[in-house]
């Protein structure tokens, strides 16, 4: 409890706040060549061990922990140690179809749906639009053609008139 700086009705998460702390000012790629660092760093990682585990920390306030218990103590993360790997986990069955984590298109028209449709209201003009000015052209190209072909017929009905 001293090396961590923690009374002993401290809870588990005062125990791994302090740790985290002093962890972190003490480590050792911190403060790189620091034998004194290093050494504190050390006992302040054992302490975790101890007191991060709650079988190991009520054998230690009994007085009962042992040196062999302390060795095969777990790392502070609580995990096994990486010689054994965790054992394989069975596919999950899925049942039915499972909903999405996040609906993304609700929360895009939730925030933008005002914007949504002003732009399909802009593209439904642009669209017509578009399709005035083609049949416009349409109907510039016919009445060209009618006006040439009523040219045409002006002038061979002069040409037959001149040649009588």
């Amino acid at each position: 409890y001293e090396v961590l700086g923690v009374p002993s009705t401290a809870t588990a998460a005062q125990i791994k706040t302090a740790y985290y702390e002093q962890s972190f000012r003490y480590h050792p790629d911190r403060n790189a060549g620091s034998a004194a660092a290093a050494a504190r760093f050390a006992a302040v990682s054992e302490a975790y061990r101890v007191l991060g585990s709650a079988a190991l920390r009520r054998k230690y306030d009994r007085g009962l922990l042992s040196a062999e218990e302390l060795r095969h103590a777990p790392r502070p993360s609580g995990r096994p140690p990486a010689a054994t790997p965790p054992p394989p986990r069975a596919p999950a069955a899925r049942q039915g179809t499972v909903p999405p984590l996040f609906n993304f298109d609700a929360f895009y028209r939730a925030h933008y749906g005002e914007q949504l449709q002003r732009e399909q209201l802009l593209r439904a003009r642009r669209e017509q639009l578009r399709l005035r000015r083609e049949e416009a052209a349409a109907q510039g190209r016919l009445r060209a053609l009618s006006d040439l072909s009523i040219g045409l017929l002006f002038f061979l009905g002069l040409a037959i008139l001149y040649s009588l």
